[in-house]
Order: structure tokens, then sequence, then C-alpha cells
């Protein structure tokens, strides 16, 4: 059996590795579609939309070439998410009892999400004992720019060689790298296993359990 790796700073992303929530997010995107007069995409379509932010979901989702103002788009799409955030939203399988199991380390949230829509579903799943949790509209870019992580590790303290951000996307993974940290990729999520096995995350795991027997 292999030693855990001991590690201080537990950064997880939100979308595809903390919650299940492509099927709200793509309802919304195709209430927000319909609504603007738009014809509305298939599921399938959406899930590949997400994971740059809310502006690359709707620019996608929208498309070129029609008449509709993103900002129009944004809000529309606000208040319907707003809405229906939590309507099958769930935390993965796994992922409570591992929370729990690491309730002793401190644990963040670097997620490319907007806040606003990140701390509603957070506080709406109950209490997980996040110690920080950054936003992709809090100003440090967007993964797999390092700075939103590099943020993190700063307000809390940790160095890099004893942080490790669990994600589920070659963005995780390559902003991982580019801040000099660690990375665990999931293969439960919503990203392409052979584009993040390409970009080579130090752990790939098939289950949120197996952190507990990574990490110490």
């Amino acid at each position: 059996m292999m030693a855990k790796t001991p590690v201080d700073l537990l950064i997880f992303d939100l979308d595809g590795t903390l919650i299940e929530s492509k099927w709200d997010i793509a309802d919304s995107v195709n209430l927000t579609l319909a609504e603007l007069g738009l014809p509305e995409r298939p599921l399938e379509e959406i899930f590949g939309f997400v994971g740059d932010g809310v502006k690359k979901l709707l620019r996608l989702a929208v498309g070129e070439g029609n008449r509709v103002g993103f900002d129009e788009a944004l809000s529309v799409f606000r208040r319907h998410y707003l809405a229906h955030c939590l309507d099958r939203t769930v935390f993965y399988p796994g992922v409570a009892p591992v929370l729990e199991h690491f309730h002793h380390k401190p644990k963040a949230v670097a997620t490319n999400k907007s806040i606003e829509y990140t701390r509603v579903i957070l506080d709406g799943l109950g209490p997980q004992h996040f110690a920080y949790i950054v936003g992709g509209d809090n100003g440090f870019g967007l993964k797999p720019e390092p700075g939103m992580l590099l943020h993190v590790m700063e307000q809390l303290g940790a160095a890099k060689d004893r942080t490790v951000l669990v994600g589920d996307s070659t963005n995780d993974i390559n902003g991982g790298h580019n801040a000099g940290i660690r990375v665990c990729a999931v293969g439960y999520g919503m990203g392409n296993r052979d584009k993040m096995a390409a970009c080579k995350p130090e752990w790939f795991i098939e289950r949120p359990e197996e952190l507990m027997e990574l990490f110490i």
C-alpha cells in the first residue's frame, strides 16, 4: 500500500468535482434561450459549454450572429439559474464523507462559476466548513490562470508543496500546475478523460472516497 501524501490545504473545484450541477445549468440555459426567442439546445451540448465561467457558457449557448444583447442574456440567465440552481443539484455520492473526514484540515473552493451562484448553492446544500471560497468574478482570473489558486493559498497561509487541487477539467489541472501545486483529477465529473490525462495530473481518481486513501 502506498504511503499517504501529507497535505495542509485541499482546494476543490465546484461543478463536476463537488456537485452534480449540470442538469440545473442546462435547464436554466434553455429557459433563457426560450425567453429570448432562440432555439433550445440539446442537454449534452450545453454540458460541453460548462467550465469556463458563465460568460463563456452564455456566449456559446446564444451563439454568434443573432441580435440578442449579451447583457440581456446574462440578466435572464441569472434570474432563471438563481430560481433553479438547487432543483437537482447535489453533492456527488461520497463527497460529504470526504469533507467530514478532512474536517481538521483547511479546505477551499476555487471555481470559475460566479461567486453569487456558488454561495447560494453551497449555503443551500448545508454546512461544508470551507475556510475560503473564491469564484470566477472575484477578480483573480479564471482557471487555468493561477490567480485564484495563489490567492487562496495566500489567504490561508498554505505552502505550494503542501497544497493539492482537486478538479474535473483541463482548466483545473493546468491551473494547478500554473500555480505550482499538485493536482488530483476526478474521472466522475464533466471533464474529458483523455484531455485530462494528457495534462498529466499527479493523481487520477474515480470516486471521491479515494481522496481519503491518498492524503493525510
